[in-house]
């Protein structure tokens, strides 16, 4: 596959080196190998000279050099999760070829410091790391969301995943070992793990790989808590975000580098794990009262709340209706099967794209009419509370504030003015209720792909809203809304981070429709985005040019970043 830039001896040289590297078997080439690379869950797809999968951190750190050698664009890829375009590449004109490096197939954990850190690999799902933590009864920086589709450790601090647990804030560090481009155009690699490896950069990735090191090599751990700095920083209610992307405060070497560099390994916090924790489902059709209730919670003397999930009927009859099998996959399969059944559809889809009158969602046709016959999947009560309530949060404390929390919930919707209600999920609620929140964002995919025909496409919003704004539900002018087939609302209400979904009718331009939409939120004193970064859907701040520069002087990273380009995706 030829592209601009590219001679054919180049081609051959670069694809023979990396074969040397890494064997014949992971360097792919042909469209239908690397579509499930390039494609990602929403946005990406266009095309690329190389999909390179290492096995060893040596083996990346090789690539990158031949990749470099050949003057080649680098997406450094884990899970490619493609929620905005930037683990892949767009439809734009490249000035040069892309090659991907997946590291999907490194994803070694080492704990250590009493398993109060941990040191996650290159592609070491989060999954993996809840694994490993869970027998030491400790949990990572985020728990779920998009683990479900396979989300890395490296992930998630690349692109400040702010996860659902708000005593905990974005996922941040400032303990990593990376490699970067130099104003020479010379690969380096910098160790600010923390952890003494030597300087001989293909040593000290193999010990890193192995774990070997000794105690006294290692910077000692944190104090242990149960929360982090963010905890205080969210109680001031402020004219201001709690966190977005572009917050310089979370932007630090890996942390916020979106791709610019290639990392092999992060040092993160872990945390006691909750034990018993209490669900409060609440209903309301006000949403002053939700607000209300927010704002109560974070002046309380007590500890904050461990989540607050916000979930709008919308978004609940999407996630009821389309995301039934995502529903099923994630509460009664493991998430190691879960995350193979993603692959699995991703391969499917591009196998039969091609396919004259099949398409890019065969495997989401069929799994929906598969599921659609499968009776409603919801607690009794969970319905209900849908028929009656147009808002819904779920808010989940410890153990110890129970009987607080319940006591505080209590007197509020006893008072007159106040018309909603609650209930304290049982264990099979909770895990429904979870479960059906966070499988919103692929419910309106899956409805967006099988209704691709008939609309002008799917238009994701990732936005932090003001910590003081009282009417953090949008109101959309007639003439947006006029262009609106489905609007879908759900998020991390407490930190006032939400995910707003739009389907576009067809005949409606949906680059410029979400312009129009994040200039009204912007004009709120809104930031976007949130925790999914930039990608190709929004436009990139000078300061996040500057800080994309400094990371990567040369340009030799990352092709989805920008969000300026002309593409194709939004279609």
């Amino acid at each position: 596959m030829t592209q601009p830039g590219q001679t054919t001896t180049t081609s051959h040289e670069a694809i023979d080196a990396f074969k040397r590297i890494v064997g014949d078997e992971h360097v792919l080439t042909s469209e239908r190998a690397t579509m499930p690379f390039s494609k990602g869950y929403r946005f990406g797809g266009g095309p690329v000279f190389a999909v390179v999968r290492p096995g060893t951190l040596v083996e990346m750190w090789r690539a990158l050099q031949v990749s470099v050698d050949n003057n080649l664009i680098v997406i450094p890829q884990a899970s490619n999760t493609g929620l905005t375009g930037g683990s892949g590449p767009g439809f734009q004109d490249y000035d040069r070829p892309i090659v991907i490096i997946s590291t999907h197939r490194i994803d070694e954990v080492h704990l250590i410091n009493d398993a109060r850190e941990a040191i996650s690999l290159a592609g070491t799902p989060l999954t993996h790391l809840t694994d490993a933590l869970a027998k030491h009864q400790r949990e990572p920086h985020s728990v779920i969301g998009s683990t479900s589709i396979g989300a890395s450790v490296i992930g998630g601090i690349a692109n400040n995943s702010g996860g659902s647990q708000i005593r905990k804030g974005p996922a941040f560090t400032r303990e990593a070992i990376f490699a970067r481009v130099n104003d020479d155009g010379k690969v380096e690699l910098v160790n600010h793990l923390g952890i003494s490896l030597g300087d001989d950069p293909e040593v000290a990735l193999d010990r890193l790989q192995r774990g070997e090191w000794s105690p006294e090599d290692v910077t000692p751990a944190p104090e242990d808590s149960n929360e982090t700095e963010y905890a205080e920083h969210l109680r001031k209610i402020v004219p201001s975000p709690a966190r977005y992307n572009a917050n310089p405060e979370y932007l630090f070497e890996a942390s916020g580098s979106a791709g610019k560099l290639m990392v092999f390994a992060v040092r993160t916090r872990t945390f006691p794990r909750e034990v018993h924790p209490t669900v409060f489902y609440i209903g309301t059709n006000n949403t002053h009262e939700l607000e209300e209730i927010r704002r109560l919670l974070l002046e309380a003397d007590m500890p904050l709340p461990i989540s607050g999930e916000y979930m709008g009927r919308s978004a609940f009859d999407l996630a009821e209706k389309y995301g039934k099998d995502t529903f099923v996959f994630l509460k009664f399969m493991s998430p190691a099967l879960q995350t193979r059944m993603f692959s699995f559809k991703t391969w499917a889809n591009g196998l039969f794209s091609k396919i004259p009158g099949i398409g890019p969602t065969f495997a989401d046709t069929v799994s929906q009419a598969m599921f659609s016959v499968l009776p409603n999947q919801l607690p009794k009560r969970m319905m209900e509370y849908r028929n009656r309530f147009e808002h819904h949060l779920l808010l989940t404390v410890s153990e110890s504030q129970k009987a607080a929390s319940e006591k505080m919930l209590k007197e509020f919707f006893a008072e007159p003015e106040h018309t909603g209600e609650f209930f304290i999920c049982t264990s099979d609620e909770e895990k429904s209720a979870s479960l059906n929140r966070f499988g919103a964002a692929s419910a309106a995919t899956r409805y967006a792909a099988l209704k691709r025909r008939h609309i002008a496409g799917l238009i994701p919003i990732d936005v932090a809203l003001r910590r003081d704004d009282w009417n953090w539900l949008e109101v959309l002018p007639e003439e947006i809304d006029d262009q609106l087939e489905v609007k879908a609302y759900y998020g991390h209400f407490f930190c006032h981070v939400m995910h707003q979904d739009y389907v576009a009718k067809q005949g409606v331009d949906p680059e410029a429709l979400h312009d129009r939409i994040q200039h009204l939120l912007e004009e709120r004193g809104a930031k976007l985005p949130a925790e999914h970064n930039y990608g190709r859907i929004y436009k990139l701040p000078e300061s996040m040019e500057e800080h994309f520069k400094e990371l990567d002087p040369t340009n030799t990273f990352n092709a989805g970043i920008g969000g300026t380009s002309p593409h194709k995706d939004w279609a």
